[in-house]
């Protein structure tokens, strides 16, 4: 176990905000993250879990005790009928593991490209897009229980997944640590096509390969400033800043009505409910686009970023998000809510 002190955390984030670690680990193995914890405690360290640092705002005080790193790697592959089984280190390369499917021509996660962050964080916030979630295909999840100190598995229905979230985000949360995740994707499927942005990029009645589904998948988000691309202040983010709200009808109708009744885009979301466009809700309220509030701002590509234009600190972050939650909760009555994870925040 190799222990680093004084650890600047930005450079280990997409939004390259933050400060210190005072300790920082990098586990590789289960042994490794069992033996960190197991250090963290008997030194009253307080203890928290970085993968890829693509969903996080780290505060500019840092992190006063233990950052684990996980990067446990490894990726193996069994048939089963028609499904192909992948068992994926915690520590993995999301948008590499995606390419891999690809190439084995298995369905299911395709339109996941360009994802930033690793593999063990997708079953934590159910990652999802283009009409895809990581729920439909995980059946199993390997965690470390920290009450007990025992590697249990997981199975899909006891991971409680919901809209971005799961029982590690929410109802159990530090409950668990994630070491791989076990995905069964459908051998020779075909992709899906569901959300407008895919149906409006290929021709209707087409068949579009898995391959062209994922480099189509990977060009929207770039020209949304959602594929990370070195240089560029518009991709210095946390990706999507706030959660697409699911409301009812008489909210809707609610909603419609504070824009003279021109109907806000939704998409079903089950027991008769709706859910509203986040992005949507921003812009409504006055947040175009290309803002700017110093070294902070609203991506120029995507109304749902909140990005670092060049040496923000975490509270310059913070403020604008609680300008652009005060903003919607004005005009339309609606809470925002955040999806990054805030570290080292009172």
């Amino acid at each position: 176990m190799d222990i680093r002190e004084n650890i600047p955390l930005a450079p280990l984030t997409t939004f390259k905000v933050g400060g210190n670690a005072r300790y920082l680990v990098e586990a590789r193995s289960a042994d490794d993250v069992l033996a960190t914890v197991e250090y963290a405690r008997s030194n009253h360290l307080p203890l928290f879990i970085l993968g890829g640092g693509s969903n996080l705002v780290v505060a500019d005080a840092g992190w006063p005790g233990l950052v684990l790193k996980i990067a446990i790697g490894g990726v193996s592959e069994r048939d089963n009928a028609d499904k192909k089984e992948f068992e994926v280190g915690a520590g993995e390369d999301w948008d590499k593991f995606v390419a891999l499917t690809v190439a084995r021509n298995c369905a299911g996660v395709e339109t996941l490209s360009g994802i930033p962050g690793t593999v063990g964080g997708t079953p934590v916030q159910n990652v999802g897009a283009y009409g895809q979630e990581v729920a439909e295909t995980i059946t199993s999840v390997r965690v470390l229980e920290l009450a007990t100190m025992q590697v249990r598995d997981l199975g899909n229905s006891e991971c409680g997944f919901a809209y971005r979230t799961s029982i590690f985000n929410s109802s159990e949360r530090g409950r668990y640590i994630v070491l791989r995740v076990t995905f069964a994707l459908t051998l020779g499927g075909t992709a899906r096509i569901a959300y407008a942005d895919l149906k409006k990029y290929f021709p209707e009645g087409s068949s579009p390969s898995l391959q062209q589904v994922r480099d189509a998948v990977r060009e929207i988000r770039l020209s949304k400033a959602m594929l990370i691309v070195p240089n560029d202040d518009d991709c210095r983010s946390a990706g999507s800043f706030f959660k697409n709200p699911i409301v009812d009808a008489a909210k809707y109708e609610e909603v419609a009505a504070r824009v003279n009744g021109n109907a806000p885009p939704k998409y079903p979301a089950g027991d008769g409910k709706v859910k509203l466009s986040a992005a949507w809700l921003v812009e409504q309220s006055g947040f175009q686009k290309g803002l700017s509030r110093g070294p902070v701002g609203i991506s120029r590509r995507h109304s749902l970023a909140i990005v670092n234009r060049g040496g923000a600190t975490a509270a310059d972050i913070l403020a604008l998000k609680n300008e652009v939650q005060a903003g919607v909760r004005d005009k339309f009555g609606i809470e925002l809510t955040p999806e990054p994870v805030f570290v080292g925040f009172e």
